[in-house]
């Protein structure tokens, strides 16, 4: 019989929330948008308080709570799902809202207790949590702390399971290592980045997949701003050397080897993997080259060549945290230049997006961003 030492209306909103990739400042903001100035402000550190039991929602607050969650009041404070509830409150893994059916849950949650009974339904459910996991909305610092209890639910599943599925748990188990160490990165932790890259790459040696051991040490070779040159070398030349790896690892692998050598100022090495990468993809898209070779630029010193490439080109689509990190690239790029104006605008544009969004990457760059010295650039900070 599971426990719990909260009450079961405050472990639930924990999983409400927790479901949502929300911090407790993020329902905290949402309540006050919900009231519109209509309701009292909220009690110092509310969310903390209800979700430790030790505070009840009044009614005003757990009206706005439902409207914020999108349920109705027995849902949150009564509810039928008290296992779903209790299952994901113990484990911290994420309750999804609307993501999988009760009994889904409910199958899923009892086999937490036998992990012997992992199958192929068990692997599907955690597929779709890591994909639901990976939306472009999210903080990386909220992503991290989403992942890493997936993570710690699979290990659990897979030291048990039978072989049939032991083999899909590992290579889930791989991904989360991966998609947690990339948030890492972005977030600003690069020991906990390298950490978690090192585990992934651990994990994929253990699935004895080729494939799924390349894509690991590519992921190593993409923490450009977490390793040194030299290592992002070895990492991608060792992905590109495994056997059997599709076409697309060696492209990969080449675009990260291109800006290691740039870092390095490694000028013929890098324009050689550059060559190399437009020989063996000659398909890809010219927002693609042109984002890999005005990287490499910058990090050059030649940052005209890089300018003329990213103003040629529209601005991605992509997540807030990489959006930011484009951004900075090219204000670092403008300064390089000396255009003050324009670098100036697109710091400040980039400070906004990268302070919203967590990416604490983008503000690295941002303190790489050095302006002519002029009274008003002096009275401003981009980090």
């Amino acid at each position: 019989m599971i426990t719990i030492d909260v009450p079961l209306w405050a472990a639930r909103l924990r999983a409400l929330r927790r479901g949502r990739l929300w911090s407790r400042r993020d329902l905290e903001e949402r309540l006050t948008e919900a009231a519109g100035g209509t309701e009292p402000g909220l009690p110092a550190d509310p969310v903390r308080a209800w979700e430790a039991g030790e505070r009840r929602p009044d009614p005003g607050h757990a009206e706005l709570l439902c409207r914020v969650f999108g349920v109705d009041e027995a849902d949150l404070f009564v509810g039928p799902q008290s296992g779903t509830t209790l299952w994901h409150h113990l484990t911290g893994i994420p309750l999804m809202p609307g993501l999988f059916p009760e009994e889904e849950e409910e199958r899923v949650g009892r086999a937490i207790e036998r992990p012997w009974r992992a199958d192929a339904g068990t692997v599907g459910y955690f597929e779709r949590v890591l994909d639901a996991c990976a939306v472009p909305h999210a903080r990386p610092a909220d992503l991290v702390a989403a992942l890493r209890p997936v993570f710690a639910g699979i290990e659990a599943f897979r030291r048990d399971a039978r072989p049939s599925a032991r083999g899909p748990l590992l290579a889930l188990a791989t991904r989360d290592a991966e998609l947690i160490s990339g948030m890492e990165h972005e977030a600003g932790d690069t020991p906990g980045a390298r950490a978690w890259s090192d585990r992934a790459i651990r994990e994929a040696r253990e699935t004895g997949d080729p494939r799924t051991e390349a894509f690991a040490l590519i992921q190593r070779a993409e923490l450009v701003d977490a390793a040194e040159p030299g290592e992002i070398v070895e990492a991608a030349v060792a992905a590109r050397e495994r056997t059997g790896v599709p076409s697309e690892v060696g492209t990969l692998s080449r675009r990260h080897e291109a800006r290691a050598h740039a870092l390095a100022g490694e000028v013929e090495l890098c324009h050689r993997c550059l060559e190399e990468c437009l020989e063996e993809c000659p398909e890809e898209s010219g927002e693609t080259r042109a984002e890999l070779c005005a990287g490499c630029l910058v990090d050059l010193g030649r940052p005209g060549g890089a300018i003329e490439l990213l103003e040629g080109e529209p601005a991605p689509a992509a997540p807030a945290y990489l959006a930011a990190y484009v951004l900075a690239r090219k204000a670092h790029a403008y300064a390089e230049a000396h255009e003050r104006d324009q670098a100036a605008d697109l710091a400040r544009r980039a400070l906004v997006l990268a302070r919203r969004a967590g990416a604490a990457r983008a503000l690295r760059e941002l303190g790489r961003v050095h302006l002519p010295s002029t009274p008003e650039a002096r009275r401003h900070s981009f980090v």
